[in-house]
């Protein structure tokens, strides 16, 4: 009788991707981008290990949003003092901190867990089109058409 395969940590193989978020909806980007970080893309995917791959987001400032959310889609951090709230909207967002608006959405498709931050270290995000990662040789990932 066979067992069930359990990945070990020791046994992890990882590649790099590259995903070009230019003209590409922000969730496809993240759904995407959370499901090669965790590993679920591999026949030895293992929930409880760290098996995913490296990821490398470019042109993250020409990320889309469809419909309304430029103007309607808020995004807020409070300093935990009496009204210490900021309100900022996708606009916003995607002119002065196109990096944390990419990061945040991924972020929040990973485990909240010591796993899904371990996992969060292995992405890379630059808002233009270079990056300084050439030298693992990344495989690009096509995500088909635009909205």
């Amino acid at each position: 009788m066979k067992s069930t395969f359990m990945q070990s940590k020791e046994t992890v193989s990882r590649k790099w991707y590259v995903i070009d978020a230019k003209d590409i909806p922000l969730g496809r980007i993240a759904s995407k981008a959370a499901t090669l970080l965790r590993g679920k893309h591999k026949v030895t995917y293992t929930p409880h290990v760290d098996g995913g791959d490296y990821v490398i987001i470019v042109n993250a400032s020409e990320v889309a949003l469809t419909g309304n959310k430029l103007e309607d889609k808020m995004y807020y951090d409070h300093s935990r003092y009496v009204g210490g709230l900021r309100k900022r909207t996708a606009k916003e967002m995607r002119k002065d901190y196109p990096i944390e608006m990419v990061e945040r959405a991924i972020r929040g498709m990973l485990p909240h867990n010591r796993l899904g931050r371990q996992m969060y270290k292995k992405l890379f995000i630059y808002a233009g089109s270079e990056h300084p990662h050439l030298a693992q040789k990344p495989q690009v990932i096509e995500m088909g058409g635009n909205k």
